[in-house]
């Protein structure tokens, strides 16, 4: 276990400790008949002096956030980056899809269904292609899930065109995970239809993601009459993947939940998630101690004659 400080400026307070000592207030002049009645002790022995100074330096520490961390887990835990590439072609806009709500479209399904994919992924790093006649990155790869659930929101369907062009959607996919760091590198395909559009082939883009190590996980929306089924098996297959069908909106989500199980996302930044924090026992300590002074007989002599001066 290593030791640090979250906010450590704050240590630069302990420069004012030597003013407890030296930052002396305005002396008066008192005159005694008799010397034995003036206390014979210096005020660096003093016990309050030193009490305050302990308070003043343990309040500090707790401003400056002390905590505990594993540094040994930095090098064991990395989140993916994973790429969503989802149909928007005009056959997304049938409806009866959901279970419960027979008035709303696939497409809009299949959104809030990746919405709340996107909020499990914890720290991966996560990017959103949208694909119809042509494809295009809705979002770049980003740990920001928030801003990745609200671009989720910003298409519809037919926002790339009517037609399916799947081999351009794993292009598009391909290269924007390529800006990418991460050793595992993720791809989730949903569509509706058949490969009918664009300049790329399906078998060059998953010759490209077996040479760049990339998963391609792929989801049939519908009846496997109405999608290309065999296609998506393939994909799937050549990269080490899988492919499931998902005939209605609890399918879909049976199917996130599993490809989150076979992918599940780790912690990037372990030191700030899983650190211990201490500034509770620093703090605790001085409130303890200042309930000790308050309630001592010094330290109710102290504050009278504090108060007494001030009038």
């Amino acid at each position: 276990m290593n030791f640090a400080f979250g906010t450590p400026w704050f240590l630069l307070l302990l420069l004012l400790l030597p003013c407890f000592i030296w930052c002396r207030v305005h002396t008066r002049h008192f005159y005694f008949p008799k010397t034995e009645w003036i206390d014979a002790h210096l005020p660096l022995f003093s016990r309050d002096l030193w009490l305050k100074i302990l308070l003043f330096t343990l309040m500090v520490v707790a401003l400056a956030e002390p905590y505990l961390y594993d540094p040994g887990s930095n090098s064991t835990r990395r989140g993916r980056d994973l790429a969503l590439v989802l149909d928007a072609s005009g056959s997304m806009a049938q409806s009866g899809f959901h279970t419960h709500d027979r008035f709303k479209n696939r497409y809009d399904v299949s959104i809030e269904l990746a919405k709340d994919f996107v909020k499990k992924r914890l720290d991966d790093n996560i990017a959103v292609v949208i694909f119809g006649t042509f494809a295009y990155a809705a979002s770049p790869l980003t740990y920001d899930l928030d801003g990745v659930s609200y671009l989720l929101d910003m298409g519809g369907v037919g926002v790339a065109g009517e037609s399916t062009a799947i081999g351009d959607a794993l292009m598009q996919a391909l290269h924007t995970l390529s800006f990418g760091e991460a050793e595992k590198k993720v791809i989730v395909l949903l569509t509706d239809g058949h490969h009918n559009a664009g300049s790329s082939s399906p078998r060059q883009a998953v010759a490209l993601a077996k040479e760049a190590g990339v998963k391609v996980y792929t989801i049939g929306i519908g009846e496997k009459s109405g999608y290309d089924a065999g296609l998506l098996e393939t994909i799937a297959k050549e990269t080490g993947a899988k492919s499931y069908p998902a005939i209605d909106a609890d399918d879909l989500a049976r199917v996130y939940d599993e490809i989150e199980a076979l992918e599940p996302s780790t912690i990037r930044s372990e030191n700030y998630l899983n650190r211990n924090a201490l500034a509770f026992y620093p703090m605790a300590l001085a409130a303890l101690l200042l309930l000790g002074w308050i309630l001592s007989e010094g330290g109710i002599l102290t504050l009278l004659k504090q108060k007494k001066e001030a009038v």
